[in-house]
């Protein structure tokens, strides 16, 4: 039965800008019915050995794995000498991944800017994946690559929000070491079929992305006139919600899921709320929507994690 793990949304600009210690994630975390954590490289102190070290141990004492690290490379940038720096700096999220204990580390396209031949920078993508696969089979960490919309603290969307480039991308390196991190939430916003998409990458999914989204103030065409003028952020009234109170079908998905066989993580991507206390209530509740869910689907026997149920 798949594991549940979450990732911080609500806590990011918390945990980027040092307001919240990734230990205090840590130990908050704890006390949700969680099997794990997905971390975001911003949310380290340091990359020294002495502190990864103390964050394993943190998470140990916690009861909590960390099977994914939300890594956010930028492959589109025009200057080779920045693409090899993406890389290389990959490279050591692929170790930190394996240093933590984790199975998975996340990989982008990257920045969708203006001006972008988009088959060059197609192939500046698949180039990039296909060096850094050696290096996931090399540490035993499978690269997952999500169909995403925007990261946080990026200036520009993602090159490979469509579905038409994403999957270029993922029938070009045709690996066992770069496979799917599936977000239902990211397809809606990229205004295309959640459903669709995850019948395609079925046979390749590794980890599922749980989001919920819904538009206060706007449309999914709004959303795409504002994603083609790059601007800053996050559209305004593009909200992230407790899971099972948006837009995806979840018994969908985890009935295609489970009917498929798959048996990875899931990732909660929730925590939004006025205050800490209303995240938490709120990681509380997609929790409890999401395990009764996977009960259903799934079966009652508790995630594996790792020593599979």
């Amino acid at each position: 039965m798949p594991a549940l793990a979450a990732f911080p949304k609500g806590f990011f600009t918390e945990l980027v800008e040092g307001r919240m210690s990734l230990f205090q994630w840590v130990e908050l975390a704890g006390g949700l019915d969680l099997d794990g954590v997905e971390l975001y490289p911003r949310f380290f102190a340091s990359l020294d050995r002495s502190y990864v070290g103390e964050v394993r141990r943190a998470l140990a004492d916690a009861g909590l794995q960390m099977p994914m690290l939300c890594n956010s490379p930028d492959f589109t940038q025009p200057q080779e000498a920045d693409r090899a720096r993406e890389t290389e700096t990959t490279r050591r999220m692929i170790g930190l991944t394996a240093e933590l204990g984790g199975r998975y580390c996340r990989v982008l396209s990257g920045q969708n800017r203006p001006g972008l031949d988009a088959k060059e920078a197609l192939g500046w993508v698949i180039d990039c994946l296909w060096r850094l696969v050696r290096d996931a089979e090399a540490a035993g960490i499978v690269l997952v690559i999500e169909n995403h919309y925007k990261d946080g603290l990026w200036l520009y969307p993602e090159f490979a929000q469509s579905h038409a480039r994403y999957l270029a991308i993922l029938d070009a390196v045709d690996s066992p070491w770069l496979r799917v991190q599936y977000d239902p939430s990211n397809a809606i916003v990229a205004g295309e079929d959640p459903y669709a998409l995850l019948e395609r990458v079925l046979p390749r999914v590794a980890t599922v992305q749980a989001s919920d989204r819904y538009l206060e103030g706007g449309t999914i065409d709004d959303l795409r006139r504002l994603a083609a003028d790059a601007r800053h952020g996050y559209a305004p009234f593009l909200k992230h919600g407790v899971i099972g109170r948006g837009l995806n079908d979840y018994d969908r998905i985890f009935a295609t899921l489970a009917g498929a066989g798959w048996d990875g993580w899931v990732s909660i991507e929730d925590g939004e709320g006025g205050t800490i206390d209303e995240g938490l209530a709120n990681l509380r509740d997609s929790a409890a929507f999401l395990r009764a869910k996977l009960g259903r689907h799934f079966g009652s026997l508790r995630p594996h994690p790792e020593g599979r149920a």
